[in-house]
């Protein structure tokens, strides 16, 4: 539950990916850059303040476009790295600049996004820094992505003179199907991106590993409302009444069958 050391292989394997959109030189000549990188987050008081800051965030969990202590908190570590943020976007979203040498040179925009709301759950494990909110709860691990981009910040801060470019940091709000990302996109705060990475923490894989593919990797949604109206009737007449539970559950059943008739075998999909 305290996830003592997950943040730090998935926070450089972030930071390794970044770089190479950030600097022009050729990989022989980046890596002490990424070897650098590795050996700080290493570094166990930086560990100690990344465990700190993911339990105070669990603690205190807030829902969707609630985040106000969870954006002050950041807002607060942000101040004490030295990284300039703009601040309400998408409500309670943060958005913070790290550029070569604090200035705005030119160079390649690449964006590093974390969400931060968490769930309407109730914690039932019972541990020292269980959710102190009632119906609340971190239970989809944005308190250890917050973290991780906190800890990305006081990384790249530390080289900045190394970037060749700017990385924006996206602390976004309202990931829990409130669309927080497409609010964050509309304030026009990443216009200038001419990337941008996110990861997701996932208890099923070993600490210390990091999973991807070649390609867009994507989870999303789809969702439709439909009504099915009956007409009543007796039980002795049973043709003449229409049962909208026979319909009903004929649908869920059939439905299926987009998936296993109308879907790619080779996508991922899923009816639920």
């Amino acid at each position: 539950m305290a996830l003592p050391s997950a943040p730090l292989p998935l926070l450089v394997a972030l930071l390794l990916l970044v770089q190479p959109h950030l600097s022009p030189l050729a990989v022989p000549a980046a890596a002490p850059l990424g070897e650098g990188l590795l050996r700080a987050a290493r570094v166990p008081a930086f560990a100690a303040w990344l465990r700190g800051v993911r339990r105070r965030i669990h603690e205190r969990p807030e829902l969707a476009f609630q985040e106000h202590r969870t954006s002050e908190l950041v807002r607060a570590e942000l101040d004490a790295i030295g990284v300039p943020y703009a601040w309400p976007v998408a409500q309670t979203g943060v958005v913070a600049t790290i550029s070569s040498g604090g200035g705005g040179g030119g160079g390649a925009v690449v964006a590093l996004r974390a969400d931060m709301d968490a769930l309407p759950l109730q914690e039932l494990v019972d541990w020292e820094h269980k959710s102190q909110e009632s119906g609340k709860m971190h239970a989809c691990g944005h308190d250890a992505h917050t973290t991780m981009l906190l800890g990305a910040a006081k990384l790249l801060h530390s080289r900045k003179d190394d970037l060749k470019g700017t990385v924006k940091l996206v602390f976004q709000p309202a990931e829990e199907s409130y669309a927080g990302a497409f609010h964050v996109l509309r304030e026009g705060v990443l216009n200038d991106a001419s990337a941008i990475f996110a990861l997701h923490v996932d208890p099923s894989l070993p600490v210390g590993t990091v999973a991807s593919r070649p390609g867009p990797f994507l989870a999303a949604s789809g969702r439709f409302l439909a009504t099915v109206t009956g007409k009543g009737g007796h039980t002795a007449s049973p043709h003449r009444a229409v049962d909208p539970i026979v319909a009903a559950s004929s649908a869920v059943i059939s439905l299926q069958q987009l998936v296993a008739r109308e879907i790619d075998p080779l996508h991922g999909a899923v009816r639920a």
